[in-house]
């Protein structure tokens, strides 16, 4: 198990000497391959929880590198957090997994996405289906009051290859229920589900393998997904969300978009 190293600071307010700069204030590094960071707000910003917008850095050429990143903190949040791999010869993580508080990073504040509420049509169960980092915009939805406003129950679907993958949604699911803004609204209605595909824990095997054979159901008391009262989310590799759409198909819903909302919505703009 890889022990969690924590950096936190609050940098000194300072002229930005890039364009669409932001302020790095928080690192954290949950195992060798994957971090968390949190960065200064643009006062103009606005969003949508589940959106993503273009971060990076400068590259060797002095051109911006730039990928896109989910925003991990719910869209009341003075502060913007991104979750992300580690890769050692990427051209933008090899570099991004080393910065520190007080350094800078490039925001282009042009939040998209489809991962958004407002994309789906009513519903009384709401499903998010990840895999890897692809839980960040479920970081921001699960943290959002809307969220638990339009839902009865909220299950949070995880899958990674080891338990320590885990930690990041495990331990801000379990932050939830003490949240002085939504603790009370979360209640008893999130509920979360993650599994592992190598490392053996309480549950394993993977999100598709799960919903097919009915287990996550019978794990959690559930009916089986119904297309008149479940509506779901998913972001993960193309490969994933693939096998999802042939899933959730199968049990009648219906993919949306933002300007025709329906009843399971991806996000296209995830790699990882």
């Amino acid at each position: 198990m890889n022990e969690h190293i924590t950096v936190t600071n609050t940098p000194t307010a300072k002229t930005p000497t890039l364009p669409d700069a932001q302020t790095v204030t928080q690192v954290r590094h949950w195992t060798d391959s994957l971090f968390s960071f949190r960065v200064t707000r643009p006062r103009s910003l606005r969003f949508r929880s589940g959106e993503f917008v273009m971060i990076g850095l400068l590259g060797d050429n002095g051109k911006p590198l730039l990928r896109a990143y989910s925003i991990a903190s719910p869209a009341w949040d003075d502060e913007l957090e991104f979750y992300s791999i580690k890769v050692q010869d990427g051209p933008l993580t090899s570099r991004l997994q080393h910065i520190q508080p007080g350094d800078e990073i490039i925001l282009r504040p042009k939040p998209v996405g489809t991962l958004v509420l407002d994309a789906l049509l009513p519903g009384k169960r709401l499903w998010f289906f990840a895999t890897g980092t692809g839980i960040a915009p479920f970081a921001s939805l699960m943290r959002d009051p809307d969220t638990y406003e339009r839902y009865d129950e909220v299950i949070m679907m995880h899958t990674c290859r080891d338990a320590a993958e885990l930690d990041y949604g495990r331990e801000l699911v379990e932050s939830l229920s003490d949240d002085p803004l939504i603790g009370e609204m979360v209640g008893d209605k999130l509920r979360y589900y993650p599994t592992t595909t190598r490392e053996t824990t309480p549950h394993m095997g993977r999100i598709t393998d799960n919903l097919k054979s009915g287990k996550v159901f019978e794990d959690l008391g559930l009916p089986p997904i119904n297309p008149d009262t479940d509506r779901g989310m998913v972001c993960g590799s193309l490969g994933f969300n693939t096998d999802m759409k042939d899933a959730l198909e199968g049990f009648g819903l219906k993919e949306g978009a933002n300007s025709d909302p329906a009843q399971y919505v991806v996000e296209k703009a995830f790699v990882g």
